[in-house]
């Protein structure tokens, strides 16, 4: 725990280790008390640091609800490190008068940057290329060994057409790909004529898409958008790529269309019942499967812990946070 000089410094509780750029940030601005281990805090050690915290810096793996609200009745802050929040019941926070905040915009890059890895893992069946070498199996080259597909001229379908999926998409028209995309609103006239876009329905952008990318957020409405039906409705030769969250993609059926050839092949990031895996998917070897790294660089995790600390530090000095979420 480190103390500032202040006479009366706020308490601030961070719930899992983030990196000392962040820890530093908010040794600035009150008394911090933060788990150091890699492994989540266990919830009763992290409920009774609750108690007298007037800002808590939450990750990805808390949950924090009704529950964690009553253990925490004098914060005025709760900081996600991350650029979702689904993990946060807004309207519980706003109701109790705690400013919600998260960590858009710094992972934009890393996160658009795995998806195009993912995507060439996938289409070029590097996975299952790395596992034949390590397997110790014999092989040689052949004209017809392991073929996978090529970019130029595919069509690329992004359902969330934000700052990620931009991103993604200008990456993936350095390839050569033709860029779809579905979204609530439209691109702006720029971005749609740089990468000459075009806004689509989702069942078409399904139907005629050969790679399909994930970038919106999951919400109610996105819970298991990508189910069995809108599984059956893509080409037999198109991949998946979801570097959103798992949620968003109904796993089981995801594991039949692979193993069916409903669909050639999927690369993941995020899973629906995350840390587990549907124990389907391990079997397959038409899918690339990653832990979670979408914003896995130094450079980004250290920015995100930097800008929830910009923004508790905000809130304890009774100013806007840069990124607020209520």
């Amino acid at each position: 725990m480190n103390t500032s000089t202040s006479k009366n410094p706020p308490k601030i509780v961070v719930t899992g280790r983030i990196p000392e750029g962040g820890l530093d940030l908010l040794r600035s601005a009150g008394d911090v008390w933060a788990w150091s281990g890699d492994d989540p805090a266990p919830r009763d050690v992290v409920r009774d640091q609750l108690a007298d915290a007037k800002a808590v810096v939450t990750l990805l793996s808390d949950q924090v609800d009704d529950d964690f609200l009553d253990a925490a009745p004098n914060a005025r802050v709760v900081a996600n490190v991350a650029v979702g929040y689904n993990n946060v019941d807004v309207d519980a926070c706003t109701a109790r008068g705690v400013r919600v905040t998260n960590t858009p915009g710094v992972l934009t890059e890393a996160t658009a940057d795995l998806a195009i890895g993912l995507l060439l893992a996938s289409t070029r069946r590097l996975g299952e290329g790395e596992r034949l070498i390590r397997s110790g199996a014999e092989w040689k080259w052949g004209m017809f060994m392991m073929l996978g597909t090529g970019l130029q001229g595919r069509q690329l379908g992004i359902v969330g057409m934000g700052e990620i999926g931009t991103a993604t998409a200008t990456r993936a028209r350095a390839f050569g790909m033709d860029i779809v995309y579905h979204n609530r609103s439209a691109a702006s006239a720029e971005v749609e004529q740089r990468l000459e876009a075009r806004r689509l329905p989702l069942d078409d952008l399904l139907a005629g898409s050969d790679v399909v990318s994930l970038h919106c957020p999951y919400t109610a409405e996105t819970h298991h958008l990508i189910d069995a039906d809108a599984l059956a409705s893509m080409k037999s030769s198109a991949y998946l790529v979801n570097t959103a969250r798992g949620p968003i993609v109904e796993e089981a059926a995801l594991v039949d269309a692979l193993g069916d050839g409903a669909i050639a092949g999927a690369a993941l990031d995020v899973y629906e019942h995350e840390p587990d895996v549907h124990p389907g998917l391990l079997d397959l070897d038409n899918v690339v499967l990653a832990p979670h790294l979408g914003s896995a660089t130094v450079e980004t995790r250290t920015a995100m812990a930097e800008l929830a600390a910009r923004n508790v530090v905000a809130v304890l000095r009774g100013d806007d946070p840069p990124t607020p979420v209520n």
